[in-house]
């Protein structure tokens, strides 16, 4: 098993309410768990994620997490 940190962001924080504002939450996974598999384990809406930072790096859904590593997960950010 990995621990990785996760962070959410904007709305995707009315998924876990109980995390407060920039707080990290420690998700456990098995060794060779990728991006979209730890989107999956957080039933997070696959549709409302856009943008993932691992170690403050933009991947994609396929990229093989490891033990302590540090996600930012966004939604679509409109403004203007």
């Amino acid at each position: 098993m990995i621990t990785i940190q996760v962070k959410l962001f904007a709305t995707l924080r009315r998924y876990y309410a109980d995390i407060g504002i920039g707080e990290a939450m420690a998700v456990e996974l098995p060794e060779g768990a990728t991006v979209g598999q730890l989107i999956e384990h957080l039933h997070l809406p696959t549709d409302e994620v856009k943008v993932i930072f691992v170690n403050s790096i933009v991947r994609q859904k396929d990229h093989p997490l490891a033990d302590g590593d540090e996600l930012g997960i966004f939604p679509a950010v409109g403004g203007g």
